[in-house]
């Protein structure tokens, strides 16, 4: 099965489970686990911030932020596809406490002007604004890219207002390869930033926070109290350590190949994609007729394949789709189209 359900699918590599036997470990909670702190360094350097913890999950790394930056009752502003909004449970609400103010876009990209005209202050009857959260890259709006001149709009924005900016890097490596810049610039406008190790970098299990000393140290109170204090979680870090060392180099690849895809895509009966609209690692192929008959027959060709809507399926590369499979992938979707008798 060529599975393009998500990046998050992968398996550890026979260098991380080897390293994961080889971690020298201790009990995290009381600071003594060295490949957690070394991750957790090399981490916050690569986003260019003082601090960063190692967390559970992308999830708890973003309420965690949340909750840190924001004081029950502040409102928030995010992107109305985001993560933090569709896929965390209802986090802010019950987490932090927070209002939420969603903005439309089409791509994934909110304007500096849409934020703008929603920044409020607080009065009697009126929450203030305290945090603006965006998504990079942004997963429902097909990896999107936010480019770096529109993050440091967000920046002057934020400064101006007396706001705080948190960035939910899921993807960020994917969005600084597509940007060709490094790590650290793509987060430069953002206070704090999550970055999961088990997307792209194809780590199994994690993802950092990561923001200035005082942040963090703040960040750890709520981690503990969320119940993300782990004890040896060097097992887990240091697959964290070898995804920074082996699969980050080899992102671009999983660029490439998305194009390749989407490229070849491009002409099928009963699907339409749009290849320029591919920047990162994610195709979305919209079709004309329901998408979970798609899905069930690519299946049957040995492609998986998720849903983000009704009429549209997501497929996305990680390092574990080699160049061998990208024919296989039009082949199936093409085969599919005959049977359909599109």
């Amino acid at each position: 099965m060529i599975d393009l359900r998500s990046d998050t699918v992968t398996k550890p590599t026979p260098e991380m489970l080897q390293a994961m036997t080889n971690a020298p470990l201790g009990d995290d909670v009381l600071g003594d686990d060295s490949a957690t702190r070394e991750l957790e360094a090399k981490c916050a350097e690569l986003t260019g911030k003082e601090a960063s913890i190692f967390v559970p999950s992308g999830t708890m790394g973003n309420q965690i932020a949340l909750a840190t930056h924001c004081k029950p009752g502040d409102l928030v502003i995010l992107e109305a596809g985001s993560h933090i909004i569709h896929y965390e449970g209802g986090g802010p609400g019950i987490i932090a406490g927070v209002v939420t103010k969603t903005l439309l876009t089409e791509d994934g990209v909110m304007t500096p002007q849409q934020i703008c005209e929603s920044i409020t202050v607080q009065s009697d009857h009126t929450p203030g604004t305290s945090l603006i959260c965006y998504e990079n890259t942004h997963n429902r709006a097909g990896g999107s890219v936010i480019p770096l001149a529109v993050a440091q709009e967000y920046r002057t924005l934020a400064d101006t207002h007396a706001c705080m900016i948190h960035l939910d890097g899921a993807r960020i490596v994917n969005a600084a390869a597509a940007l060709g810049c490094p790590v650290s610039e793509a987060c430069r406008a953002a206070d704090s930033v999550m970055m999961c190790l088990s997307k792209g970098l194809g780590a199994p299990v994690g993802s950092i926070l990561a923001g200035s000393r005082d942040f963090i140290q703040k960040a750890k109170y709520w981690r503990k109290r969320l119940g993300g204090g782990m004890r040896q979680s060097g097992v887990l870090a240091a697959c964290g350590l070898v995804a920074l060392r082996d699969i980050l180099p080899q992102i671009p690849l999983d660029h490439e190949r998305a194009k390749r895809v989407a490229k070849g895509l491009s002409g099928i009966p009963g699907i339409h994609v749009e290849p320029d609209k591919t920047v990162t690692n994610m195709v979305m192929v919209h079709t004309t007729r329901p998408a979970a008959e798609w899905q069930t027959a690519l299946r049957n060709h040995g492609v998986a394949a998720l849903l983000p809507a009704s009429n549209r399926m997501r497929l996305v590369f990680h390092h574990q789709i080699t160049d061998t499979m990208v024919p296989k992938i039009i082949d199936a979707l093409a085969a599919v189209s005959g049977e359909f008798g599109a």
